[in-house]
């Protein structure tokens, strides 16, 4: 009897050690579950702290960069978009100063460079505008960073001729042709799309002008056949004349613009310009006030 109690009493101890045991293991389990419960919770918590606060800081972004309601801003605009020369396109181009709404243009030509052009394209992703930019050649060769900006925020990237020598591109019409070409060809370079065409050229000093007359009117022919239309403008600020101030930039926008109802506006960004990218958002703002709305040359073309 005595050993029977005696295994009873080590079979009883063996089994409180074992219940220990099980309940141990239990509230390991138990702790573990609760410690990746709070860990799960916690980790929510910071992302949709992080949500909020992205969106506390899109909406400062947004009402810092655009100060005027008026503002149009059109979602249709993507990035890496072919321009298509069509009929329509063609007819646009024919009548692009007639319209029954106020629309304005904004041009820049002889670009890209280091130094005016990040400042233009800030002043203008500030207002939400989509510009055009005719580029020379010999810039996009050397600011090739520059045209892939231009072209990846939207903007219309046009063709301004490859050296803007008047004498070596209008020596004949098909220099004025190859000037196209070459400069088509670094465009297609720096943004890193073989296929891409503008169809739009503006001729160096415009189309204008007694001494280049006669290569001008062949070229303008040459380019018809090729599919390239040409356009030069009806607005400007004199920003490459003489030696330009704030108040002239503004009299000769004004003076200009006047009362037409769609104005092509002339500037330049090549390097030499930091008055005309000071002045852009007055430039801006004076359209605006007047009640014009911004459209590329993609809204023509295609």
């Amino acid at each position: 009897m005595k050993n029977y109690f005696q295994y009873e009493e080590v079979s009883l101890t063996v089994v409180r050690r074992l219940n220990k045991k099980k309940v141990f293991g239990l509230l390991i389990i138990v702790l573990f579950i609760l410690l990746m419960i709070l860990l799960f919770v916690s980790n929510i918590h910071g992302k949709m702290k992080e949500i909020h606060d992205d969106n506390e800081y899109s909406a400062v972004v947004y009402d810092n960069i655009a100060p005027e309601a008026s503002i149009p801003r059109d979602d249709n605009y993507t990035i890496n978009r072919l321009p298509t020369l069509t009929q329509v396109g063609r007819d646009n181009m024919n009548n692009i100063y007639i319209s029954d709404e106020k629309i304005a243009y904004l041009t820049f030509d002889d670009g890209p460079s280091a130094n005016i052009t990040p400042q233009i394209l800030s002043v203008l992703d500030q207002y939400q505008i989509k510009a055009t930019f005719f580029v020379l050649g010999c810039n996009v060769v050397r600011y090739p960073d520059m045209v892939k900006k231009e072209y990846d925020g939207g903007h219309f990237i046009a063709n301004h001729g490859y050296s803007h020598e008047y004498d070596s591109v209008y020596s004949s019409s098909q220099a004025v042709l190859q000037e196209y070409i070459k400069t088509q060809e670094a465009i297609r370079s720096a943004i890193g799309i073989q296929e891409y065409c503008s169809h739009l050229f503006r001729f160096p000093g415009g189309t204008g002008g007694k001494k280049y007359r006669t290569v001008k009117n062949e070229a303008k022919q040459l380019l018809s056949d090729n599919n390239i239309l040409y356009i030069d403008w009806n607005a400007l600020t004199n920003d490459s004349v003489g030696h330009p101030t704030e108040q002239s930039i503004m009299n000769d926008l004004i003076s200009t613009v006047g009362t037409k109802k769609s104005v092509v506006v002339l500037m330049h960004d090549n390097a030499s310009k930091q008055l005309t990218a000071t002045m852009l958002p007055q430039v801006i703002n004076y359209l605006i006030d007047q009640g014009y709305t911004f459209k590329s040359f993609y809204d023509v073309i295609m």
